[in-house]
């Protein structure tokens, strides 16, 4: 996944991912950085997968390890971080090679990964859904104090 690679090497991505790590490492919720990325990358490709989804194994890696970069501006900025990283990740994957229309469809994601699409099978749902489920509420100790409702924690392992 040449491309990909591309992304983990990008100065922008880089940048943002190494300042979202300096901004949550006092954090007791969830946390954003790349383990996070590559969990919900998986669970997206087993979920298409089983689903019999035909989405590039590519654009399913670089949807995931850029959903949450905008981050640091929602941080910083007051930005929500679904705006600002469909800004920031559409010129990183220019960056990297993708085309147009893949960007568009990725970009779309990653502004919608926030709230929960009604058409199962989409690429938007399919991001949203990985999120969610690959978080570990059922063992993390902030869940008392955490603002997800209890219908979105996840109390047991999914995938």
């Amino acid at each position: 996944m040449e491309r990909i690679d591309r992304i983990m090497e990008n100065s922008i991505y880089l940048e943002k991912q190494n300042r979202l790590d300096e901004l949550e490492k006092e954090r007791i919720y969830c946390r954003h950085g790349l383990d996070h990325a590559i969990s919900v990358a998986r669970i997206m490709y087993i979920k298409a997968l089983e689903q019999k989804l035909s989405f590039d194994k590519e654009l399913i890696y670089a949807a995931a390890l850029l959903h949450d970069i905008g981050r640091c501006d929602q941080y910083e900025k007051g930005i929500p971080h679904h705006e600002a990283g469909g800004k920031l990740a559409e010129r990183i994957l220019s960056e990297c090679g993708f085309f147009e229309e893949e960007i568009a469809v990725i970009k779309v994601a990653i502004q919608s990964h926030r709230k929960e699409e009604d058409e199962s099978g989409t690429f938007s749902a399919l991001l949203y859904e990985a999120d969610k489920l690959s978080r570990d509420c059922y063992r993390c100790k902030a869940s008392d104090s955490c603002n997800w409702t209890e219908t979105k924690k996840n109390h047991k392992i999914s995938y």
